[in-house]
């Protein structure tokens, strides 16, 4: 049985209404994520607190001295490349300084889930870049993604899962979602590339993208995992198509955690050149991040 599964809480945010709002809210207000009907929010980061402050150490590791897929950037703790906005949004901005030096911010959620048997589970953030021109962020690459809690314990990737629910590189107007998995070279996620699927953006403004874990089945081989763009589904991935009940595991009923970040440079988007900029105009800012699970 190969199950249809259609956007089940799929919600549209004209970019116009939110960004009015955010405009809206006081210096120190979180912007909520949304209910949904038929949902229970399990967690979220929202993002409060005054502008030019960090992000909440009891959500977040703030992530420094890590450099992989050949990147360039430094990531650090300056309020420089990682703030609270004080508008209920996080901002992660790249910046290059005069010796050339690329510097940004990566963080990752303390707080882990499992997408629970018999139900759904939703994973999204509302998100948005700056307004630097396409061709002032090459080698910028912002990412919005998940892996799996085993490797922090020793569990090597790709073999530890991996769910990319938002990649844009060199300010394209394309979001990439991708699977990773079980080893490279190869594999049953075909590594280093990864199973992805891609959409367009229409614009850097704000964007809800989601991720939806859809266990109702209790077949590891029905179960899916779907991609949504303003609740357009652009992805999906079963457990028949990995082939691996094990590998699935990893992916769909183990604990997960997130991460934001903005690389600079790297295999896939190749190294800045001269007309990139860094600063406001590259950053990625992020509303909030929450977690759902169907009732």
């Amino acid at each position: 049985l190969k199950l249809s599964i259609k956007p089940t809480i799929a919600i549209m945010h004209p970019k116009s209404l939110i960004c009015t709002l955010l405009s809206l809210l006081p210096a120190t207000l979180a912007w909520d994520s949304p209910d949904y009907s038929g949902f229970t929010r399990l967690w979220q980061d929202n993002f409060a607190g005054a502008s030019g402050t960090g992000v909440n150490e009891g959500n977040w590791n703030i992530i420094t001295n890590l450099r992989v897929n050949n990147e360039i950037q430094d990531y650090t703790t300056s309020r420089s490349n990682l703030q609270i906005s004080g508008g209920g949004t996080v901002q992660i901005v790249p910046q290059k300084d005069a010796s050339g030096r690329w510097t940004s911010g990566r963080i990752e959620s303390r707080y882990t889930f499992t997408p629970a048997a018999g139900r759904i589970t939703v994973a999204e953030g509302q998100i948005r870049f700056g307004d630097n021109a396409i061709a002032n962020k090459k080698g910028i690459w912002p990412a919005f993604w998940i892996l799996g809690n085993s490797i922090r314990n020793g569990v090597n990737w790709p073999r530890c899962g991996e769910l990319d629910i938002l990649e844009t590189v060199n300010g394209q107007l394309i979001g990439y979602g991708t699977v990773h998995c079980d080893i490279l070279p190869g594999g049953a996620c075909n590594e280093p590339n990864g199973i992805g699927g891609a959409i367009g953006i229409p614009d850097q403004g704000w964007h809800n993208w989601r991720i939806q874990w859809d266990r109702r089945s209790n077949n590891w081989q029905t179960e899916t995992i779907t991609w949504y763009r303003d609740g357009q589904q652009f992805h999906q991935i079963s457990g028949a198509r990995i082939g691996s009940e094990g590998i699935w595991n990893t992916l769909a009923r183990a604990p997960l955690f997130f991460i934001l970040n903005v690389a600079v440079g790297g295999n896939w988007p190749g190294n800045p050149d001269g007309a990139t900029i860094g600063g406001w105009g590259s950053m990625m800012e992020t509303a909030y991040v929450a977690v759902y699970q169907s009732q």
